[in-house]
């Protein structure tokens, strides 16, 4: 099954889709924004691997030293995203992608591989039940119940930073963090920012745009998190209109 995938490489960054946003002829704002992105990080060691169709099936992940998570340990891959959808789904593409990176993980020598969870799963992260089946486990949570999954081959364990438990900030107004690792970002921060101006909300959009700003964030991250009120709301991308009241009603 190995011969169905491809890594992206500086080579073939320009000429690959990516996945999540697949457009034959006008170019996706977010995707561009994306591979921009993706061309500085894989010369730090980020692996995004995929099927070899024009599909939603993939997996990315980087040395956790370079991942853009407010998350600390030695020598740890931090997997950001596994995801197979549509007709792919139950065809073992997610766990060749899964096997592939802890294959990966033990043959560079790492120490194990982690992702973010939550107690209950959350949309945009990879499935934490499926992980588990490979022998993750949950190793840091904070208090409103995100937590740190990891897969150790040699004992140690990775941990939230200690400024990703604060889950508060003294700015009051809407905030959202973001960077541009996943190509729905932008489009996103686009509409909320739009449906903010036409119902006078303040809104604070703040863009994460170096390694240092994402380890010093002041809440779990996986390239997006919301606050209100000064306390922390979600890292669900997912943050349509519907959900963005129900948090401004708090």
């Amino acid at each position: 099954m190995d011969d169905d995938f491809i890594n992206l490489t500086a080579e073939n960054l320009a000429s690959e889709h990516l996945c999540c946003i697949i457009r034959s002829k006008k170019p996706h704002p977010g995707v561009e924004a994306k591979r921009q992105w993706l061309s500085e990080r894989l010369k730090e060691g980020h692996v995004f691997r995929k099927l070899n169709a024009r599909a939603t099936v993939f997996i990315e992940y980087a040395p956790l030293e370079s991942a853009w998570v407010p998350i600390v340990g030695d020598n740890y891959y931090y997997l950001y995203c596994l995801w197979v959808s549509g007709d792919y789904k139950g065809k073992g593409y997610g766990k060749a992608l899964l096997e592939h990176c802890l294959s990966d993980a033990r043959e560079k020598g790492k120490s194990g591989v982690c992702m973010l969870g939550a107690e209950k799963q959350k949309a945009w992260l990879a499935d934490q039940s499926f992980a588990k089946k490979f022998g993750f486990e949950v190793v840091d949570t904070t208090a409103d119940g995100y937590e740190l999954l990891a897969l150790s081959f040699d004992g140690t364990m990775p941990k939230f930073a200690p400024n990703a438990k604060k889950q508060r900030i003294e700015n009051k107004e809407l905030t959202i963090y973001y960077d541009m690792q996943c190509p729905y970002v932008l489009q996103n921060i686009e509409a909320i920012q739009q449906y903010c101006a036409a119902n006078d909300i303040p809104l604070s959009r703040i863009q994460v745009d170096t390694l240092q700003k994402a380890k010093d964030l002041p809440c779990v991250f996986n390239n997006w998190g919301v606050f209100y009120k000064g306390n922390f709301e979600t890292v669900n991308l997912l943050l349509d209109v519907e959900r963005l009241k129900r948090i401004l009603k708090k």
